[in-house]
């Protein structure tokens, strides 16, 4: 006897396909009914014999299209209308909107194939797209996701176009970016003349800096094996030392440059193409200018056609922008800011709406580690408590925001430093942004305390009730979401500087946390940080706030002595437990790095050297009974008195880099002998640091911990806004 069942699919549904899915899937099992979108998302009515829609159920939920994200399938029963055919109805545009819209995605094979066919009408066409690949997120203006609510709304289909879009048998149907070169969008040079891609290859081949405008902003290009071009790029764009990421034509090439795990290669062939932090081959066809003094490499596939049109050898693809600035996106400015820098500009015609960098992951113990969420991951939901409606504003350093809605979070794209009018305005305007096209409207805003944050100053000039996060409980939460957790959890929240509820700089803390609140177990012993953020950029500041001996090479600094006074008296010198400040202690003291390029130098290279064959540690004492203190200064007199034995440097730095991670093992161990917590989630920046990462880990699950660490979203500050998004809900 046939039966009949209404189905309601939630999730990335609409402009990925999934109407002819269903209509495939549902014919192929002789199956009737209907199919249509609507605000939820999608909604069908199937009529069958009993096990065939059982297999239709299943397969809606193990089967869906290449950028479906199915967040839920439910079902009602229906009264049977008898057979006939299944059909593609009109969508209703009616009630709340719940469905989602989809990140931005990789090429994919079957448009490759077309692109590469001279008999193909899209022959080498550069815009090529379909239901499984292309722009989504970046030329979005609103909602529904129709075209006209695109950027593509200004190229009307031609004949062919509009027939594909409206076949429901074709992989075209209803892909709202469809075109070719009849009716799309078009290559330019600047300035030169010919065919764009002719002469952008012939810019690069000479050595040139190529601006390239691409998904989500311009980029600028450069051969990475050409140690004058990458030097050249590297002066231009003011950007000293930060390794730059090179894209690769293929997994050969890739392969060719850097050492690749499974997981790695699966993150670089993937749909959503992110730049993959690997280990680079010592034989590596790559200047030296790419990633100094750096044993890994940032490699990323093309993930556009034309990408995979241009690059015919690695090149270097960096941030088209001067070092700190935000990445340009639109024509004009693009032309003027990036004039000094770029030889020649290979733009087209296609507006970004949004302005979205490349997104940059690691793999940790075959599961990926963000370190920049952004193209091809935004505005993927993440899953939190269900409560009101929330918009969480972020941190001041790699900001993202977030709004969550009925159990959903949508952690934005990455914004940047906040430290500049344009990146500001970017901010706003992306809350601005998300919040029509997914129809938000918060009645609570989150933000960190730290009181001259922009993010905060943006959040308390808002009409809307505050809870303000603190900052290292809002990397606790950030975890706990990630992991679809609620707590209680140890948290052990390590990073560079968050304003603690004392008023004084927090940065190595254990932390008993869940959702709603936290209490602070122990932390590292408070230092002073001379200059405040002159010792950020000046890490034998904090060499110096540690009172190593004068008689060390970092001592012969200029102004050594006046900076020892000002640490000694307090002037200047604010109170910080930040464990980020000990890295950079002990990078100063051992010769590493005492004046740092950009955020997190010293710690990064400090890693670098460190020899992973080591197994001593240097031992850290907890002191107190209620609330623990450690006292680093503990660690950075091992480190001297190791250095002044005549021990290598690699192998005191490793000592160090255990030494912390049998700090996290004895603090935690402590910890749940006190409350039976028997859980811990580790977060903050300084997380980012394999070497110390595994270590700690592997300390932590041999007594007998479970251990929680980020996947979806980066431990660092990007993010900070799913933490305030996570306990502003779960506080209700």
């Amino acid at each position: 006897m046939d039966v009949r069942v209404g189905v309601r699919v939630e999730g990335v549904v609409q402009g990925v396909g999934f109407r002819p899915f269903v209509h495939g899937l549902a014919t192929g099992l002789g199956l009737s009914g209907l199919v249509g979108n609507d605000a939820g998302g999608v909604f069908i009515e199937v009529e069958g014999a009993p096990d065939e829609v059982g297999r239709f159920l299943d397969g809606l939920r193990t089967r869906p299209p290449r950028l479906a994200l199915v967040e839920r399938v439910t079902t009602r029963e229906l009264d049977a209308v008898g057979r006939g055919g299944f059909a593609i109805v009109g969508s209703d545009a009616s009630g709340e909107r719940r469905a989602l819209v989809s990140w931005d995605a990789a090429t994919c094979d079957d448009c490759l194939r077309e692109m590469r066919d001279p008999g193909d009408r899209r022959h080498r066409y550069p815009f090529i797209n379909c239901t499984g690949c292309g722009p989504r997120f970046t030329i979005v203006t609103g909602v529904p996701y129709d075209r006209p609510n695109t950027t593509m709304a200004g190229f009307a289909m031609c004949g062919p176009c509009a027939a594909e879009f409206g076949d429901p048998a074709d992989r075209r149907f209803h892909a709202q970016p469809v075109c070719c070169p009849a009716c799309g969008p078009s290559l330019a040079m600047r300035p030169h003349a010919g065919e764009p891609l002719e002469a952008a290859a012939a810019v690069l081949a000479e050595g040139g800096v190529l601006a390239v405008k691409g998904l989500g902003g311009y980029h600028l290009a450069a051969r990475a094996a050409d140690a004058g071009a990458v030097a050249a790029l590297r002066s231009r764009k003011h950007r000293e030392d930060k390794p730059f990421a090179v894209m690769v034509p293929d997994l050969e090439a890739a392969r060719g440059l850097c050492e690749l795990p499974e997981a790695e290669e699966a993150l670089l062939t993937g749909p959503r193409r992110p730049i993959v932090l690997a280990r680079r081959r010592p034989d590596a066809a790559l200047a030296d200018g790419v990633a100094p003094g750096d044993r890994s490499v940032g490699l990323m596939l093309p993930y556009t056609p034309l990408h995979h049109l241009l690059v015919t050898e690695p090149i270097v693809l960096t941030s088209g922008n001067v070092s700190d600035e935000p990445i340009a996106y639109r024509d004009e400015d693009a032309l003027e800011r990036l004039a000094g820098i770029a030889d020649a500009f290979l733009l087209h015609d296609r507006p970004i709406h949004t302005r979205t960098d490349d997104s940059v992951m690691r793999t940790f113990r075959g599961r990926p580690l963000p370190v920049r969420r952004s193209r091809g991951y935004a505005p993927e939901p993440i899953p939190v408590p269900a409560g009101r409606p929330v918009l969480a504003c972020g941190a001041e350093l790699k900001n993202t925001f977030c709004l969550a809605r009925d159990g959903r979070a949508f952690v934005s794209h990455h914004i940047g430093d906040l430290e500049n009018h344009e990146t500001l305005r970017a901010f706003e305007e992306g809350i601005g942004h998300l919040r029509r096209l997914f129809g938000i409207a918060p009645e609570v805003i989150a933000y960190d305390p730290h009181p001259e944050y922009l993010s905060t100053k943006y959040a308390l000039d808002q009409d809307l009730p505050g809870i303000a996060v603190q900052h290292h409980h809002a990397h606790i939460a950030s975890c706990l979401a990630d992991n679809g957790a609620t707590g209680p959890v140890i948290g052990v929240a390590f990073d560079g500087t968050g304003y603690g509820t004392d008023g004084t700089l927090w940065g190595g803390e254990f932390l008993v946390a869940d959702l709603r609140g936290f209490e602070r177990a122990g932390h590292l012993e408070p230092v002073p940080l001379p200059g405040g953020a002159a010792a950020i950029r000046e890490p034998w500041r904090m060499a110096a706030a540690y009172g190593v001996p004068d008689d060390l090479p970092v001592a012969r600094r200029p102004g050594w002595d006046a900076v020892t006074a000002m640490a000694r008296r307090g002037v200047n010198a604010p109170p910080t437990s930040s464990m980020g400040r000990l890295f950079d202690a002990v990078a100063a003291v051992l010769g590493v790095r005492d004046r740092v390029n950009y955020e997190g130098q010293a710690a990064i290279e400090l890693e670098q050297c460190a020899d992973p064959a080591e197994t001593g540690a240097y031992p850290a004492t907890l002191s107190g009974t209620t609330g623990f203190t450690v006292p680093g200064g503990e660690i950075v007199d091992a480190v001297v008195s190791d250095l002044k034995a005549g021990v290598p440097v690699p192998v005191i730095a490793a000592r160090f880099h255990n030494g912390v991670a049998a700090l996290v093992v004895d603090a935690a161990s402590r910890i749940r002998s006190e409350t039976g917590i028997g859980t811990v989630a580790l977060s903050g920046g300084v997380f980012q640091n394999m070497l110390l990462l595994d270590r700690a880990v592997s300390g932590l699950t041999d007594a007998g911990f479970d251990v929680l660490t980020h996947h979806r979203v980066p431990p660092n500050d990007g993010g900070i806004s799913l933490g305030q998004a996570a306990v502003a809900t779960a506080c209700g």
